[in-house]
């Protein structure tokens, strides 16, 4: 085991993300409804899959857990790409992608944004594998090709027809062409504060197309689900299946990281680091890497249960474990080897909880009854996932104001749909880029970071 403590960053994170995309495809095939595998997996794959879909109700649990296997596996794949090399980014976009897979992303509509970037690298003239990265990301705007294959122009669905065929590769190709650039600019936007870089371009494109597509096209707003509202249910949960299937996976990931060498000193060194533009396989080695995914993904699996529990006990904590809930349990890992970890994520949670029972107490005191915005809404557990991104601000400043940020975040994330009609994945990382926009340059202009202030001290 130890010899893989020695493999080159690239090396081990394509093994890793080959193991990943095996065991959700084995998982499947342990699924209480595996004869539903090819009826359930045909319907995620040929049905719009906005921000509200389930896949757990759509297509049933073992064709998600097939799902998320196969997008795992097409985006291992593009790492065998000519030039492709995997780090901390490749890291990010795999698990996220992976993480869509359970209601969002099917190999189906991941095809064209990913033929818009290899058409941007046949026209710079660069090795498709250079832009592995700028392929996984794409896809994050997954559902409007959906949305243009099956149920465009309108909003009832259709099924599939040319129409949508062709203006569903067109849009693809010209998304994926551009992102590459729009990529390389985002990190200018947010200063390295929000991990979720592509969630810039891709959420400024979902609202412009959004806009282009219905408000001028065809002159009316985001309608309703239509035919398909069948599909977006959120009471189909699979509490037991996730739980064991989590707990399984992430304390396997330890075991074989203290069998590669990694000692509790090692990963106590990695639980200082602030979290701002680091790569976790390089800095503190592959050992350290796969004990953050371990302690890191059991950490958001404890967050969850506890929050569902707090907001109506065991109950409600067999009620909240959707398709989306479990995917986004891998959507908020994928930051594991940018810098998030336990030591810099407790504070975001914090925010999160504490702003939940404060607006919830203010709202009662306005006469408001059933406060829907509680910790364990669907919304607000998921808005968490991307909260996570801002964890470089409770590295470098302070625990407060990682709360801080993350109380905004709440403030906003169930809003920002409206702007981009459901069609950014990405959701959750766009609101948190605005709240980079917004925060930051508050923090440059009147706060000390944690150094500044240790040496003010110091030269007192």
């Amino acid at each position: 085991m130890k010899k893989l403590n020695n493999l080159s960053e690239a090396s081990f994170l394509k093994a890793f993300f080959a193991a990943i995309s095996l065991i959700f495809i084995v998982a499947a095939f342990c699924m209480p409804d595996l004869k539903d595998l090819v009826a359930g997996t045909e319907i995620i794959w040929k049905y719009p899959c906005k921000v509200t879909s389930n896949y757990f109700y759509m297509g049933g649990f073992a064709a998600t857990f097939l799902n998320m296997g196969l997008v795992g596996v097409f985006c291992t794949m593009l790492f065998l790409l000519p030039g492709a090399k995997a780090n901390n980014a490749s890291t990010l976009g795999f698990l996220l992608t992976v993480g869509f897979g359970a209601w969002g992303i099917n190999p189906l509509n991941m095809i064209p944004t990913i033929l818009g970037v290899c058409l941007y690298c046949l026209v710079k003239k660069e090795a498709l594998g250079s832009q592995a990265n700028a392929m996984m990301f794409s896809t994050g705007i997954a559902p409007i090709i959906s949305e243009l294959l099956f149920r465009y122009p309108g909003t009832e669905y259709i099924g599939f027809n040319w129409l949508g065929a062709v203006l569903a590769i067109f849009v693809g190709l010209i998304i994926g062409f551009f992102l590459p650039a729009g990529l390389a600019h985002a990190p200018n936007i947010h200063k390295g504060y929000n991990h979720y870089s592509a969630a810039v371009p891709i959420g400024f494109t979902a609202y412009f197309l959004r806009v282009v597509l219905y408000k001028v096209m065809l002159g009316v707003g985001i309608g309703g689900m239509g035919a398909y509202e069948t599909y977006t249910g959120a009471h189909v949960d699979y509490f037991l299946g996730c739980n064991v299937f989590c707990l399984v996976l992430f304390v396997l990931c330890i075991v074989v990281a203290l069998l590669m060498g990694c000692t509790p000193k090692d990963y106590w060194n990695l639980l200082k680091e602030p979290g701002q533009g680091v790569s976790i396989t390089s800095k503190y080695g592959n050992a350290a890497f796969l004990m953050n995914v371990g302690v890191y993904g059991l950490m958001i699996v404890a967050y969850y249960n506890l929050a569902a529990f707090m907001d109506g006990g065991v109950a409600r904590m067999e009620t909240v474990w959707t398709g989306m809930t479990f995917g986004i349990v891998f959507c908020m890992l994928c930051t594991c080897n940018s810098g998030s970890h336990p030591g810099n994520v407790w504070p975001i949670m914090l925010g999160y909880v504490v702003t939940a029972y404060l607006f919830g107490w203010i709202s009662g005191l306005m006469g408001v009854e059933n406060y829907g915005m509680t910790i364990a809404n669907q919304g607000i557990l998921i808005g968490l996932c991307y909260a996570n991104g801002l964890s470089p601000i409770s590295g470098k400043y302070g625990w407060g104001y990682g709360a801080l940020a993350a109380s905004l975040h709440y403030l906003l994330v169930t809003a920002v749909p409206d702007m981009h009609g459901g069609f950014c994945l990405y959701n959750g990382g766009f609101t948190a880029a605005l709240i980079c926009l917004l925060f930051v340059p508050q923090l440059e202009k009147f706060c000390k970071t944690k150094e500044e202030r240790k040496l003010g001290k110091a030269n007192k």
